[in-house]
């Protein structure tokens, strides 16, 4: 397995993932924020590849100005979900986070169905506003402080 830096030509296979994981952890509604995301607004994205398949994807967006990290766009392979792709995948990020001294929070902004996840690694609940994302898809505002892997 290996992460490695998005490029362009990878935007069908991040789509894809999207496309595999609608409607349990995505609304289809949201696959146009994600084509403008990646068209317009990647500033730190990974993907993971195994075996040379891209099974998971995520990325980074810097607001300097409040001096904090966004971690944005997590996607995993279903058939790869529980086998640490995520877990590995937030951890180069906060890796790569660290290496920004001007930066000292981390903030993920995700759905209920992953919540658990950023809590087993160390986000704490910030806020909840229900139907955000899409109807039955809330918004889970999470953060970390000064993390160091």
């Amino acid at each position: 397995m290996k992460i490695r830096p998005y490029i362009a030509s990878d935007k069908a296979a991040v789509l894809q993932l999207f496309d595999l994981n609608t409607p349990q952890y995505f609304d289809e509604a949201e696959r146009a924020d994600l084509i403008h995301y990646l068209d317009n607004e990647t500033e730190d994205y990974f993907v993971v590849e195994d075996e040379g398949e891209i099974v998971g994807a995520g990325g980074i967006n810097n607001e300097l100005q409040s001096k904090t990290a966004i971690i944005s766009w997590d996607i995993i392979k279903p058939n790869q979900h529980g086998k640490g792709i995520g877990r590995k995948l937030t951890q180069h990020r906060i890796q790569h986070i660290n290496t920004k001294p001007e930066i000292e929070k981390i903030i993920v902004r995700i759905s209920q169905h992953t919540d658990k996840f950023y809590e087993k690694m160390g986000f704490k609940l910030l806020k909840v506003e229900q139907d955000y994302w899409a109807k039955g898809f809330d918004l889970y505002e999470m953060e970390q402080w000064n993390v160091k892997l």
